[in-house]
């Protein structure tokens, strides 16, 4: 089954389905990424955080896929936020994943209570990446509309990718639309709100409709949206589910029927970015 990709605004490609490893301890990653591959995804979606990109590299060593079908992303530690720590921290990951070159890398979070403020330092330590090649594109992860206003407006350099909450009951559509406005493609984390939409009435007479589950249809109304999303299963049934959604498609009004069970602030799973101040020990 063919992904759907989407051009970023540097002319790049991504694949519009990934799989992503958080939460996946990293004995078992290597093992899941491998059985991920096997299933179809060639997008693989980590962070520093994770603990697990060294088990993502012993995979996409063991595999025989090409390496200009894999499309790869990790994150900034929250500690590693200082210009000469986020150089280190880069050259780490390559070397974890076996990589010369990312595909993609973010920071994590943008932690504005902390490092007096300023993540527009790291922005512009990023920006170095593509520079010296060892990043084909760079972006952020949760931040929020200020935040991107700030960069652009400071740098002149625009993110590829938001990489935000967005469920059916957290649509988040302040962010959404502030990314959309600079230029900036969204990425979904928590997708299906970690399986907390799949019991609900309007998603699940949908997916009656078109013989799908609650899944499949959450993940595409996501795809429908514009949005990248990269679920997370250890389950090769569920990831191969997770998989086929792209021989359907969700009518305009099925689209807003899922977008109207937003809930705003009190749908959000994970933490405010505004607020999020954690930095691993």
């Amino acid at each position: 089954m063919s992904v759907s990709t989407i051009t970023l605004n540097n002319q790049t490609t991504i694949p519009q389905l990934g799989f992503g490893v958080f939460q996946v301890p990293p004995e078992q990653t290597a093992d899941t990424v491998t059985k991920a591959f096997e299933v179809g995804y060639r997008h693989i979606d980590t962070a520093q955080m994770y603990q697990n990109e060294q088990e993502v590299g012993v995979a996409i060593a063991a595999s025989d896929i090409p390496r200009d079908e894999l499309y790869i992303t990790s994150k900034l530690n929250n500690g590693f936020h200082r210009p000469d720590d986020a150089r280190r921290a880069v050259d780490e990951t390559l070397d974890k994943l076996g990589l010369e070159q990312i595909d993609l890398f973010l920071i994590h979070w943008p932690l504005p209570t902390l490092y007096d403020g300023d993540y527009v330092s790291t922005w512009k330590t990023l920006t170095e990446l593509v520079s010296d090649g060892r990043a084909r594109s760079v972006g952020v992860s949760n931040f929020q509309p200020a935040h991107l206003d700030r960069l652009v407006e400071e740098t002149g350099v625009v993110p590829s990718i938001n990489q935000i909450e967005v469920h059916p009951y957290f649509t988040n559509e302040a962010a959404r639309a502030a990314s959309i406005r600079h230029g900036i493609e969204v990425e979904a984390w928590s997708p299906i709100a970690q399986g907390k939409v799949l019991d609900n009435p309007v998603i699940g007479e949908i997916a009656a409709a078109h013989d799908k589950t609650p899944a499949q249809v959450t993940l595409r109304w996501h795809i429908e949206r514009g949005d990248i999303v990269f679920p997370k299963s250890m389950s090769v049934e569920r990831m191969s589910e997770n998989f086929d959604i792209f021989d359907f498609t969700l009518s305009t009004e099925e689209v807003g029927r899922i977008s109207a069970l937003d809930q705003g602030e009190d749908g959000r799973t994970g933490p405010n970015p505004d607020a999020f101040d954690y930095i691993p020990d």
